[in-house]
Order: structure tokens, then C-alpha cells, then sequence
């Protein structure tokens, strides 16, 4: 089970444990028995000092001894029992929510893989000794009740010592909650830092970077581990308090049953009972005291993913027939996130077979541009529309089909070069696969690599130049036959060769019918394409046929080859 479905009104986590309502029904039922069962110690006890020593009957004392004994054989069993249930349930909470989880790592919206940590916290303490400690808690009042039936001094003394324990853990909660979210956002600072240095390792090594660099995550390391200590020695403080305060108040209900049996209002097995059992009942605030770290740890976790996984995964929408690839842009104001926003106001549209060259100085938003044309950003205002309907009313694995797309920022992934211009899709079609590279003009440079298609490209795309990354990019979003293309700077990394073969690739894509969009600052990028359209600031300047924006808005004396300086020019 890799989904799961949930009513509105109840939070990812909320319904992942709902569905082992069962199993966690289960467990309160085994822990009733196993409470009732923790009473077998001092009652036995107060047997072997008020009948069997007093009567020096060994019979009556075997036979005591055998029922003892299978009842904590029982005890024992019910407790394994217990532990297994829990750690299922644990399995079965990851299963429930690790697919939306990944989705969001995966999202460009969140992209957090502190999320997957987070899971794993969240069932770590699942499957732990923590949630014993909620379900014993109940069985409290009840171990109290056994103690006043006893004596009602005994009562209060063991009443008076579960308030204080309670007030412990009253403050326990209130003065770690902040150093202990401060702990958790300072580690994930240093891991963020060192995972940024890891990707960008050839620039750091390359301009000697690595012991500013390793200064920057040492600063970082050192405020997680400050705030880890802090935090660990406020929670530390209550637990070494808890624990002495446990024991002096089995020493005081000892001595105070001693001076009640000395008056002979009690006898002196009720006095022993009764500081086992109040051991027994100060036992689940003390395990709830030394595990707060991690049920702490699991909250954050759950508030985390559930506000992440509410606000990044939503019900895909029902299907809609295959699309041709008609583009329509209608007033887009983005993206949602940004204010003041990048894109102000841009319209025009496009149809199958149509190629439009994106162009505009640095930082006008063509890249914005492209994101919000596949869906990737979301709009402020405006509307996208593939077919005519908004591309949030598109499926999302239909739109991704229907869509080829080429980052800026190319990147590859572990795997072979078969595995990524497919999509990694699990049941890819070979012949599609070739047929994506030759329409991508990278056939011939793949078969001669060491492997072919098989070659394993390392992590990142690493025994790949950026060239070669580049074109196999391209093949993967040709892959699949989609109806619209959008390319951000395809020729980047491109050699002469490599901006032939792009120019070809337009150019199929416009007799196949495709709409294709190309986000360019070399002229050599938009030689295939019919339509142009020039941005300067977010704002749209001019759309149209390739020739009369480039007659209307740029300098036809100036033939520099980079188109950004013409448009400076216009």
C-alpha cells in the first residue's frame, strides 16, 4: 500500500494511523492484561509475608511459585506481542505516507529531503518503546485506587508524588520545546550546507574554496551541536530528576508504610505491595519523562508532514482526451510565490507546429517563462492553457506525457543513458527510445560510448562532458512523442555539431506538429523558429513572426552573434 485515501477532515499522519486502528486497538487491549498482570509482583509478595510466612505452609508456597510463574510466562508474552504489533504499525504508517512524502521532496515547491528523515523519526518512534509509555498512562488511577484500598495515607503520599511527577513533566515540555526546534533547525542547516558543497565540489576545489567552505559548515556543525547540548541537558535535568524523585518516593511510602504497620493498621506485606505498585504507577510518567526527546521529535515530525504533504499534494483531476498542442496564454502574472512577481502581464499563443523563440536580456524572466508554461511554477494571475483547459485541470502524469521539457540546470540522473532519456519509466520501449535520440541528433554519440544506451552516466551525469548531458536532456524530453516542447537555453553546452543537430531537432518537431518554446541568448537556438517573442523586465515587448520582431525591436546593422545585446540595442 503506497497511497492512501483520507476524509478532508483528518490530517496525512491522522489517516495513516487511522488505518491501524485495528492493530493499535489491539495493542490497548494487550496492554490491559499486561497492566493487570504487573500486579502479579506485589501481590505475590503480599502473600509470601502475610500467609506463607505465617503460616510456614510449603505446599500453599509451591503452589503460589507455579501460578506465578505462568502468569509472568504470560506477562512476558504479551509484552513481545506488544513490541511486534508496534513496529508493524510503524511499517505500515511509513508505507501509508512515504509515496506523498517523496512526491514532495521531489516537488519543486518543496524539495526538502529533511521530509524522508522526518519519516523515519516518525516511525522510529512508532515502532519504539515510546508509545508504551501512552497506552500504561491510563492504568495510573487505577494502581492509585489499588494503593488507597491499602491505606488512604498511602494514597495521598503516592497522589502527591504523580503530581509532582506531572508538574515535571509540565515544565519538561514547556522549556525543551524551544531549545529542542532549535536544535532540529540548526542540524538541518549544516546538512543543507554540506549537501550544497557536495554538488558544487568542482567549484570549491577549483578556486580553493574548501577551507572557507568547511568554515562556513564548521560554524554551522558547531551551532547544531551547541543547541543539541543545551537541549539535551535541560531534557537531561528533568529525567535525573524524575528518576531521584521516583526513588525517594518509594523510600517515603516504605517508611511510611513501616510506621503504619508499627501501629498495626496495616500489615507488613501491604507495606511492601504498596511501594511496588506505586513504583508501577509512577512508572509510565517516568518512561513518558525520559522518552520526550523522541515523542518531541515525533510531533515536530508530524506537524511537518502534514503541512507539507496537505499543501503540496492534492486529488489529480480526471482525465481529459489527448492533446494536441494548442498554447494559449492569457495575461500570466507570476509566479505565485514571488512579489513583486517576475512576469507581468505576457499573452500570446500557439499552434501545433509552431516554434516560438524566447528572447531578452539577463533576468527577464525567460526562465520563469518556461517553468510556468510546463506547469512546474503556478501562476499569480493569468492562465495557462494547454487545449483550452488550465493546466491545473490536467492529470498529472497526463500533462507530463504530453510535455517535453529542457531545464536550464540539466540534470541527469544515477541510472543508465537508456533509463534517462526514458523517463525511467519501469516497461520502457526501446525503439521509442532510439527514436527520442535520433530526433534529439544524439543517436550517433551514444552507440559510441562505451556501453551504448546501457552506459551507466554515474552520479550526476559524471562520465558525461555538459555537451553530452545537454543532448541526451533533449532525447528525454522527446521522449514519448509529446505535443509541446519547451527548451531553456538548449544550446548552452552545444559545440557547432551540437547546434546543427538542435536546429534539425526544431525542425522535426515542427513538421511532427509539435509546439515547441526555446528559451535563447544565441541566435543559433531560434534559426528553426517561425514565432519570437521579447521580454525585457517581465513585460512583453513584442510577439509575432520571427522576422518582423526582429525588424521592429533589434538592430538588423548589428549581427552579433548573441542575441542579448541586440535586444539592449533595441
Amino acid at each position: 500500500m503506497n497511497t492512501f485515501e483520507r476524509a478532508p477532515s483528518r490530517t496525512p499522519v491522522q489517516a495513516a494511523l487511522y488505518s491501524c486502528r485495528t492493530a493499535l486497538i489491539g495493542v490497548g487491549i494487550i496492554s490491559f492484561f499486561t497492566n493487570l498482570l504487573m500486579l502479579t509482583g506485589p501481590l505475590f509478595m503480599l502473600q509470601i509475608y502475610d500467609r506463607v510466612l505465617s503460616s510456614g505452609s510449603v505446599p500453599t508456597l509451591i503452589a503460589m511459585v507455579i501460578l506465578v510463574t505462568g502468569l509472568f510466562l504470560f506477562l512476558g508474552l504479551f509484552e513481545f506481542a506488544r513490541s511486534r504489533i508496534l513496529v508493524r504499525v510503524g511499517i505500515i504508517v511509513d508505507r501509508a505516507l512515504r509515496k506523498p512524502i517523496f512526491d514532495s521532496v521531489i516537488s519543486p515547491r518543496v524539495g526538502d529531503t529533511q521530509l524522508l528523515r522526518h519519516l523515519e523519526q516518525l516511525r522510529t518512534f512508532v515502532s519504539g518503546p515510546g508509545p508504551f509509555a501512552l497506552f500504561d498512562l491510563p492504568w495510573v488511577p487505577i494502581y492509585f485506587t489499588v494503593i488507597f484500598m491499602f491505606h488512604w495515607w498511602l494514597g495521598v503520599l503516592g497522589v502527591i508524588g504523580a503530581l509532582l511527577l506531572l508538574a515535571l513533566s509540565f515544565l519538561n515540555e514547556r522549556l525543551t520545546q524551544s531549545p529542542m526546534n532549535n536544535s532540529a533547525g540548526a542540524a538541518a542547516a549544516a546538512y543543507r550546507t554540506a549537501e550544497t558543497g557536495r554538488r558544487n565540489a568542482d567549484a570549491l576545489t577549483a578556486m580553493g574554496m574548501q577551507e572557507n567552505y568547511a568554515n562556513k559548515w564548521l560554524e554551522n556543525h558547531g551551532n547544531a551541536i551547541e543547541t543539541h547540548r543545551f537541549a539535551s541537558d535541560v531534557a537531561g535535568s528533568f529525567t535525573a530528576t524524575t528518576r531521584a524523585l521516583r526513588l525517594l518516593l518509594q523510600s517515603m511510602m516504605l517508611a511510611l508504610g513501616a510506621y503504619l504497620a508499627i501501629g498495626q493498621q496495616i500489615t507488613p506485606g501491604v507495606m511492601i505491595a504498596a511501594s511496588i505498585i506505586l513504583s508501577r504507577a509512577l512508572s509510565p510518567i517516568e518512561q513518558l519523562l525520559g522518552h520526550w526527546r523522541g515523542l518531541a521529535a515525533a510531533r515536530r515530525s508530524m506537524a511537518l508532514i502534514d503541512s507539507t504533504v496537505d499543501s503540496s499534494n492534492h486529488k489529480s483531476p480526471m482525465s481529459l482526451p489527448e492533446p494536441k498542442g494548442n498554447i494559449i496564454v492569457e495575461s500570466l502574472i507570476g509566479p505565485d510565490f514571488a512579489n513583486p512577481p517576475i512576469l507581468k502581464g505576457l499573452s500570446f499563443d500557439l499552434s501545433p507546429g509552431d516554434a516560438l523563440g524566447v528572447i531578452g536580456p539577463s533576468a527577464s524572466g525567460k526562465s520563469t517563462l518556461a517553468r510556468m508554461l510546463t506547469g512546474v511554477w503556478k501562476t499569480r494571475g493569468g492562465v495557462v492553457r494547454l487545449d483550452g483547459a488550465d493546466l491545473n485541470q490536467w492529470p498529472k502524469n497526463q500533462l507530463g506525457c504530453a510535455v517535453g521539457y529542457l531545464p536550464q540546470r540539466v540534470e541527469l540522473f544515477t541510472g543508465t543513458v537508456e533509463e534517462n532519456i526514458a523517463r525511467f519509466d519501469a516497461t520502457p520501449d526501446a525503439k521509442e527510445v532510439v527514436a527520442a535520440a535520433k530526433k534529439a541528433g544524439c543517436h550517433g554519440m551514444i552507440v559510441r560510448l562505451a556501453e551504448g544506451y546501457g552506459t551507466d552516466i554515474g552520479e550526476d551525469g559524471s562520465v558525461l562532458s555538459f555537451g553530452q548531458r545537454q543532448r541526451i536532456a533533449l532525447a528525454r524530453a522527446l521522449y514519448g512523442n509529446p505535443v509541446f516542447v519547451v527548451l531553456d537555453e538548449p544550446n548552452a553546452n552545444l559545440d557547432a555539431e551540437g547546434d546543427s543537430a538542435l536546429t534539425r531537432s526544431i525542425m522535426r518537431l515542427r513538421k511532427a506538429g509539435v509546439a515547441t518554446v526555446v528559451m535563447a541568448h544565441r541566435q543559433s537556438a531560434i534559426e528553426a523558429c517561425n514565432l519570437l517573442l521579447l521580454i525585457k523586465r517581465g513585460k512583453q515587448i513584442a510577439f509575432g513572426p520571427k522576422g518582423d520582431v526582429i525588424r521592429e525591436h533589434i538592430e538588423t546593422t548589428q549581427r552579433a552573434p548573441n542575441i542579448t545585446p541586440m535586444v539592449r540595442q533595441s
